[in-house]
């Protein structure tokens, strides 16, 4: 019945005898050599966690291996396409061994080498500095636009007793690293280098960059708290920035991220307008005294 308790196992051991017989009832035996055992609950496979399969740990096997050119890549030692030609040309080590097969793999703890050739090669490598002007595109030119690298041409260079001369070897697969606005002008950097590129764009850059931003609008001090630091653009998070007044109508920024417009962006939503915008600082690497629409070549003791 529903509200009759279940028999514990004591009453149950204690069957009550027949009165005719004085024999236990067999409906009352406990027969325990076919009782069920007690069962403990069911093991999840280690396999599975919250119905999906997993890959099982195995703190025992090595480390998965890596293309080397990826790993050449993340330690800087040049591009991800110098890589592989330099290992096509074979003057990669990879744990004094040497490599010249595209795509092979190593471990990510490996030891890898250049041969004193590639070393040579980076050497031969140029980056420039260049003075923008506004009005020429930073990048890929669009229809009607010039772009930047169309002013490095020997007559404007910016040269000193110790500068090396232009040669035509110099323009050979010259890129800018990093962006500058059309209608802005200041510091723009172009190299051949994919180390160079790759320290300044890379997504784990953290060099910094000074703008010098003539405005106009009111800025109250919740405006420039945002500018700071609580803005968005394009639905992402910008990264904390420094900004701050130099006089009654020009700003300092400096920024660790090069979004598309960004420093122009920021402003209109705080309810400024930008009338001029300079890059005066890459890294360490300041415009200093270059002439407007002048270049000169990065020095041997200059680091960004």
């Amino acid at each position: 019945m529903a509200g009759s308790a279940l028999p514990s196992a004591d009453s149950a051991a204690r069957a009550q005898r027949s009165p005719a017989t004085g024999q236990v009832s067999p409906r009352q035996q406990i027969d325990r050599s076919t009782a069920s055992p007690l069962r403990a609950p069911p093991q999840r496979s280690p396999a599975v966690v919250a119905g999906k399969p997993t890959a099982p740990t195995d703190v025992s096997a090595p480390p998965a291996a890596v293309r080397i050119s990826k790993l050449m890549a993340e330690r800087g030692l040049c591009s991800r396409r110098d890589a592989d030609d330099y290992i096509a040309k074979g003057w990669v080590f990879v744990d004094g061994k040497r490599i010249s097969e595209l795509g092979s793999r190593s471990s990510p703890s490996a030891v890898i080498s250049l041969d004193r050739r590639a070393l040579a090669n980076q050497e031969a490598r140029r980056t420039i500095l260049l003075h923008k002007p506004v009005g020429y595109v930073s990048g890929q030119p669009e229809p009607g636009r010039t772009p930047a690298v169309a002013l490095i041409q020997p007559e404007r260079q910016f040269r000193t007793a110790d500068t090396p001369a232009f040669h035509p070897s110099c323009l050979r697969g010259l890129a800018p690293a990093g962006r500058l606005d059309i209608d802005s002008t200041g510091l723009l950097v172009l190299t051949q280098d994919g180390r160079v590129a790759r320290q300044l764009v890379g997504e784990d850059s953290t060099i910094d960059k000074e703008y010098l931003v003539r405005v106009e609008g009111q800025l109250d001090n919740r405006g420039l708290a945002l500018l700071n630091d609580g803005l968005s653009l394009d639905d992402r998070r910008l990264k904390p920035a420094r900004v701050e007044w130099l006089n009654a109508d020009q700003l300092r920024f400096v920024l660790r991220e090069g979004r598309k417009r960004q420093i122009r962006r920021m402003c209109e939503l705080v309810g400024l307008r930008v009338l001029g915008l300079k890059r005066v600082r890459i890294g360490a690497v300041r415009l200093g005294d270059l002439p407007l629409g002048q270049w000169r070549f990065l020095r041997p003791d200059e680091v960004f």
